[in-house]
């Protein structure tokens, strides 16, 4: 059952990637699909070359270190990485083309803060509910656990 739904999310991403390229082909605006293949190498590039080596790293160094470890954080740091990814491109050109206020209408800056802020809330909240899960959290001294379930009459 699971190698047919590999199969089939394979095959779905598969057509939506040529959906994707022909879609761009096509575009209009492409003056050169030869600056389209440059950039598709120079991504693979970078993503290989760059990114993968450095999450690893990244990742294997938060496993042990004392700190920072736990899968919640590493996975906050990933998310804040491919946000950041996306978005730093718009962050460093905001401001850039004063001449056409349409151009990048928006605070991006101060967008990608917040989503980075948001983010990292949500984790935060998901740690601290597993770690209640799992045995407590020390406030001031105190332990707050979860109140023990009655016993099961039958």
């Amino acid at each position: 059952m699971l190698r047919w739904l590999r199969a089939a999310l394979l095959l779905g991403g598969l057509a939506l990637i040529g959906y994707g390229l022909a879609g761009l082909l096509a575009d209009s605006y492409l003056t050169d699909p030869f600056d389209v293949l440059v950039w598709a190498v120079g991504a693979v590039l970078l993503h290989d070359g760059l990114w993968l080596p450095l999450l690893f790293v990244l990742g294997a160094s938060l496993m042990h270190g004392p700190v920072l470890r736990g899968p919640v954080l590493r996975g906050w740091l990933v998310v804040a990485a491919a946000v950041t990814a996306v978005g730093l491109p718009a962050v460093l050109r905001e401001g850039a083309n004063q001449a056409n206020s349409s151009v990048l209408p928006l605070p991006y800056l101060r967008n990608w803060l917040l989503v980075l802020a948001a983010t990292a809330g949500l984790a935060l909240l998901i740690a601290l509910f597993r770690r209640w899960r799992h045995g407590g959290l020390p406030v001031k001294g105190l332990r707050l656990r979860r109140r023990a379930r009655p016993a099961d009459p039958s």
